[in-house]
């Protein structure tokens, strides 16, 4: 029989670590697996087509990063308000809220659609993409930008999922749709010659897959969290308290995004061959990044969950477990990546200058993303104790505001792509000073009560 406010999996009682790890195993394995499906996009254009096309498609990470970033902050909020009306025991909330989740899903992916295809040109012309790229990294948005009302219900969706505990169904979307965006990348580049153009659409019918998939789930799950299609609404108390969660943590998402793309500005003026080496390397940094975010969706809802049914020492717990997890693993897998750097850049590019770039990058950057883990997850457990403005605001200045300034600035001065790949490492080592002494900020005003009480 399961214990009240337990739905999927019992967050409020028992052993944590391995619960934690049931939950951020399966949505790091299949964030990476979507990773590794992605990077098919890269290495089929850059084998298959040229080095221009790779710096096109290379060109538009931080682009895409910059547009949908509110939105998946937004779904941040989604999960911490689901899990911790779960662990208060509100199902009749829990069901509003889940139908306003995807009604703002579906708003969003519109918005995001309509506003990419008009600004795709002007916002590469602005970033100083060169000149032998720019068409086909205009076309690759532009054809890109059609998935996002899809990607949004899947991101939507899963964070639904999540609130409960389930990341296996997730992973079972991501699998199916990185299938077929592998198998329809080769189909498109190699059989039908359409460079850019082809691996954009690949891009667009995986995503319909996927967010088809997340609706078949939706409607059939635990009865709590159950989508009927025709209650979809915006309930206004619960789209409220989504958006004070999500719009911090969508503004850092977007802040951030504008602090990277200074830095590709940056790349840009490097030349073609860079901005294709920073695209390669780029590939083996995300693959840790997604590991730490399948922590951070594990500490962000054990906390919340846990802080709803009042039990603040598991809070705390389960920021301590998720911190560990998470370095370990991101230690673990970038040594790994780095010491077969060259093997790996190979599929990717048979370019010695491009190829060049890829390892100055991962030399920096890879080998100090364990840093990351500092203030993502820390800010993770903020977020799911209910504070989102602190995590938000302080790594907008941390990784945000002291990047622009360290670009306008030392980069100015010293041109150099090296001096240039130290930013990240600068930055989020302040980033995770701030957010660290926030947190137990925090934590001592939440204790106060307690120890008042006794």
């Amino acid at each position: 029989m399961k214990k009240s406010g337990a739905v999927g999996m019992d967050m409020l009682h028992g052993s944590m670590l391995d619960k934690m790890l049931l939950f951020a195993l399966p949505l790091a394995a299949g964030s990476i697996l979507q990773q590794l499906f992605n990077s098919v996009d890269v290495a089929v254009v850059g084998r298959f087509s040229s080095s221009q096309a790779l710096a096109a498609v290379g060109a538009n990470s931080s682009v895409i990063s910059l547009l949908v970033n509110l939105f998946v902050g937004i779904s941040v909020g989604a999960n911490v308000v689901i899990a911790n009306l779960i662990g208060r025991g509100e199902q009749k909330r829990v069901r509003r809220a889940v139908h306003t989740s995807l009604s703002l899903a579906l708003i969003s992916g519109v918005l995001m659609m309509t506003v990419g295809l008009i600004i795709a040109r002007p916002l590469l012309e602005l970033m100083s993409t060169p000149e032998n790229v720019i068409d086909m990294a205009v076309l690759y948005l532009r054809i890109y930008c059609l998935s996002m009302p899809f990607s949004m219900f899947y991101d939507f969706g899963a964070s639904i999922l999540r609130s409960v505990g389930d990341t296996k169904r997730p992973l079972i979307c991501l699998v199916a749709a990185g299938l077929l965006n592998a198998a329809l990348n080769l189909f498109f580049v190699i059989v039908c010659n359409l460079s850019v153009s082809g691996v954009a659409i690949a891009t667009v019918i995986s995503n319909v897959l996927s967010a088809g998939l997340m609706l078949y789930f939706l409607q059939r799950t635990d009865e709590k969290v159950r989508v009927n299609i025709k209650a979809l609404c915006l309930d206004r108390r619960e789209l409220l308290q989504i958006l004070r969660i999500g719009i911090p943590a969508g503004i850092q998402g977007v802040v951030f995004s504008v602090a990277n793309v200074c830095i590709q500005s940056s790349v840009n003026s490097f030349g073609s061959d860079a901005v294709a080496g920073s695209s390669v390397a780029v590939n083996f940094e995300m693959f840790s990044y997604y590991a730490v975010n399948g922590f951070n969706s594990a500490v962000m809802t054990f906390v919340s969950q846990n802080l709803g049914a009042g039990n603040l020492n598991r809070c705390k717990r389960a920021y301590g477990i998720g911190m560990t997890c998470a370095v370990v693993t991101v230690l673990i897998l970038n040594t790994c990546v780095f010491l077969a750097r060259n093997p790996l850049i190979r599929i990717f590019t048979v370019d010695s200058a491009v190829a060049d770039f890829a390892v100055q990058r991962m030399s920096i950057v890879l080998l100090t993303h364990f840093l990351i883990c500092s203030y993502e997850i820390t800010g993770s457990a903020l977020r799911g104790l209910g504070r989102s403005l602190v995590p938000a605001a302080l790594t907008v200045f941390g990784t945000c505001v002291l990047r622009i300034v360290y670009v306008n600035t030392v980069v100015a001065v010293h041109h150099s792509y090296h001096i240039l790949m130290l930013v990240y490492p600068v930055s989020w080592i302040m980033t995770g000073l701030m957010v660290v002494i926030a947190f137990f900020i925090v934590w001592r005003k939440l204790r106060k009560p307690e120890k008042l009480s006794n």
